[in-house]
């Protein structure tokens, strides 16, 4: 199968890349920087230089890839930008859809998240809705996934990845990371709200899986959602930073998300809690 990886350099695309290639499938990733190309072609992919907000970049990328999948994994998230990631999001997928209509690509793989479900009770299935009644900041990331989530069901085949939240190499919870430092910093709250964690490689695993996905959501989380005061602690342990004191608090939104979907269709991941994978 001949599959075209837009963001195939980011904390999943990494993980992916080998994945798909050792499956035999003829990978072609979309970058920003030609300076990346090298490192794509050791990996046994080969690299198209665009830019996501530029559409005739994109339609030239994705034309010349001519795949029968794309697989979107667009995102904005080093430096913590909610308004860019949820530009790339809303302009960076609809220049990527536009473009695959455009070649007929019939099928798209998309990165979402899981916590952009509205409030209630107990971990969010793919039934549930968007929360899209958020106050800002919320409503600018839910906003984008709206958006993002809307433009790729415009696609005849099309599966939408509600992941968790990414731990794992590269990511704000490894060493060195955006939420280790705070978490040293005594900033991360131990308190009631629920999280949905995924590690990088089962959310790489994922879309190797939905290649054969019938359409729709799907949330790629852990088996454990979990609260802050029952992760935290952990996370400090394996990071050898502080626990914080558990507290109390959260919003009605954190309330974590089930995986019964994914499994149900094939997926199991290599780390079925947070406990194992910090």
């Amino acid at each position: 199968m001949r599959i075209f990886i837009a963001g195939g350099t980011g904390v999943i695309g990494r993980p992916l890349v080998p994945l798909l290639v050792g499956r035999g499938h003829d990978v072609l990733v979309g970058t920003r920087g030609a300076d990346r190309v090298p490192a794509l072609r050791e990996a046994g992919a080969d690299g198209v230089v665009m830019d996501v907000f530029d559409a005739e970049s994109v339609t030239a990328a994705v034309a010349a890839a001519a795949p029968d999948v794309i697989v979107h994994q667009l995102t904005s998230l080093a430096g913590g930008d909610l308004a860019a990631n949820a530009r790339i999001r809303t302009e960076g997928t609809r220049n990527l859809v536009d473009a695959a209509k455009r070649a007929g690509v019939r099928r798209m793989i998309a990165q979402s998240i899981s916590w952009a479900y509205a409030p209630g009770d107990g971990p969010a299935d793919e039934a549930t809705l968007l929360d899209t009644a958020a106050p800002a900041p919320r409503s600018v990331s839910v906003g984008g996934v709206a958006a993002l989530e809307s433009a790729v069901a415009e696609i005849d085949e099309h599966v939408i990845l509600r992941y968790g939240t990414f731990y794992g190499p590269g990511t704000w919870y490894a060493p060195g990371g955006m939420v280790a430092g705070a978490l040293a910093k005594g900033l991360v709250p131990a308190n009631d709200a629920v999280s949905s964690f995924v590690h990088v490689e089962d959310a790489a695993a994922a879309v190797v899986s939905a290649l054969g996905w019938p359409n729709g959501p799907v949330n790629v989380v852990d088996d454990e959602p979990a609260p802050a005061h029952a992760w935290v602690p952990v996370l400090a342990a394996a990071l050898g930073a502080p626990a914080p004191e558990r507290t109390a608090g959260g919003n009605a939104w954190e309330r974590g998300a089930t995986n019964a979907r994914a499994r149900f269709l094939g997926w199991q991941p290599a780390y079925p809690s947070w406990r194992e994978g910090f």
